[in-house]
């Protein structure tokens, strides 16, 4: 069992035979360092691991269970099979399969050459198999989520009043995008006290890897299902009637928000997708939550989830070579430091290290978006967001990334680069008001970066992106500027993406 496979429900399980059987589980080096992941990340991941073995040993289970500072300690997942197998009387190996292209290659191998049969199992803890994803992109010029997102909601029956959705829509993005009220504040958030198990885990993450991202004071993640549970029946009650209003909305201060805080739950295996839904169906049916908070929500673990999922499987290996602007830079040392005069990046960043999260707008239009505009590298920013947030695989970072975030994909996950100036940031926020830099200055040091760069941006890629017909109206107005305009516009985006750090590799 891999550290995000903690499903009673797992398919490597299915005919687990305590009296015969053994479960392996082992902490390896290689995968806490192939990215210098966030501090609370690993403690996250050994603890649950940890507390699902036990869970697996009053069941009367054999676990065979490698910590991080065995002595004998093969340091990978490989490496640990193999060692069991040289171990143990074994006749079979039965393998959930992961949800890294990287490891699934190494465990194929492994099937390859082990001295016994070796199964890899499909994972079905999500709504869409590989193969139905597959056949639904099959012949399509285009792959959007909306369309696939509707197709999940006919499967699973989710907000259909017969065969037709619930309201009259199947979607209500439009009702999900309130400007944050002057003086609302986000409610309080229910964290979890790390237990005895994950205190241990966060003490070894602290001996261990010293010099990794982040800090581990305000550890609060849920390690065990009984803990994602208390997570998510607080915010089903509590949470949920506001998400829809304001889950787009970013204060200073303020990490949570309205955001359900199960991604880590949900990507480690603790919770289910189908009863999450289900539950938040049932509170708008009770007339609990409002239907664009109930909708936007289902839309985003049926649709989101599973449609970058889906694009991960069908398009990797070649979907990590993708970088359709052709972007050059390296990441600006402010990702790490957090140390700016930008308040929405000092913000964003000290979340992200103090919490390993910052929640999607934060990470779309705040520092995805930076990124984006100044023209880091994805290796870079695909590397960064791996190593940061606790809820980060490769498989939900990467479309987020290449496809969202930086547009590197061409138009593959999103119709149109999400790139925009510090006036977006102004109407979803309270940063600018207390910014040193002027978000309504265009041009200049004093100037917000993100408009600085945004005209650069889009005369930078010109040839690219002009005939994107989601970008007509902001290219007509580059073009009445003029060229010696857009010669200055590229010239003031050029300073500030020095000004930034963001040099070329």
């Amino acid at each position: 069992m891999l550290g995000d496979q903690l499903s009673d429900s797992l398919s490597a399980l299915a005919d687990l035979d305590p009296a015969r059987d053994v479960v392996l589980m082992a902490e390896v080096q290689a995968e806490a360092t192939y990215v210098r992941h966030h501090k609370q990340k690993i403690a996250l991941i050994f603890a649950a691991m940890r507390s699902f073995a036990l869970r697996l040993e009053a069941r009367g289970v054999t676990v065979r269970y490698v910590r991080i500072d065995d002595p004998a300690n093969a340091h990978s997942i490989v490496g640990e099979l193999h060692r069991a197998l040289d171990d143990l009387q074994l006749t079979a190996v039965a393998i959930t399969e992961c949800g890294e292209w990287r490891l699934a290659q190494a465990l194929a191998a492994f099937a390859g050459v082990a001295s016994v049969p070796v199964e890899i199992r499909p994972d079905a803890r999500f709504f869409c198999s590989h193969d139905r994803f597959r056949r639904w992109a099959s012949g399509k010029k285009q792959l959007r989520m909306e369309f696939f997102y509707r197709e999940m909601r006919k499967e699973t029956g989710l907000l259909l009043d017969g065969d037709q959705p619930v309201g009259g829509q199947w979607n209500y993005d439009a009702e999900n995008r309130k400007k944050l009220t002057k003086g609302l504040r986000p409610p309080a958030r229910l964290r979890i006290k790390p237990d005895a198990v994950a205190t241990d885990a966060i003490a070894d993450v602290a001996r261990l890897f010293p010099d990794h991202f982040g800090t581990l004071d305000a550890f609060g993640w849920p390690t065990t299902a009984e803990h994602a549970e208390t997570v998510l029946s607080d915010f089903l009650s509590n949470i949920l009637p506001g998400f829809g209003d304001w889950q787009d909305a970013m204060s200073e201060g303020q990490p949570w928000m309205w955001h359900g805080l199960i991604s880590t739950s949900l990507n480690l295996g603790l919770l289910d997708p189908l009863d999450i839904c289900r539950r938040a169906e049932a509170e708008y049916r009770a007339g609990r939550a409002p239907l664009n908070a109930v909708e936007g929500f289902i839309r985003q673990i049926l649709g989101w989830r599973e449609f970058v999922r889906g694009i991960y499987w069908l398009k990797v290996p070649e979907y990590r070579e993708r970088n359709f602007l052709d972007a050059d830079r390296t990441l600006p040392w402010v990702f790490w430091s957090g140390e700016t005069d930008m308040a929405c990046v000092a913000d964003a960043v000290a979340s992200t290290r103090d919490h390993a999260y910052a929640h999607h707008i934060q990470r779309l239009m705040v520092t995805g978006n930076l990124a984006m505009l100044l023209g880091v590298h994805p290796d870079a920013l695909d590397d960064w967001y791996m190593t940061v947030y606790a809820d980060a695989y490769e498989w939900v970072e990467m479309p987020n990334t290449r496809g969202m975030a930086t547009f590197a994909d061409g138009g593959i996950v999103g119709s149109k680069p999400y790139a925009a100036s510090g006036a977006y940031i102004d109407r979803m926020s309270d940063y600018c008001g207390p910014c040193r830099y002027d978000v309504k200055a265009k041009a200049g040091e004093g100037a917000c970066p993100f408009n600085r760069l945004y005209w650069g941006f889009l005369e930078r890629n010109r040839d690219r992106l002009r005939d994107n017909v989601r970008l007509a109206m902001p290219y007509r107005t580059l073009e009445n500027f003029g060229p010696e305009k857009r010669k200055a516009l590229l010239a003031e985006a050029e300073a500030a993406r020095e000004a930034l750090g963001a040099v070329r590799r």
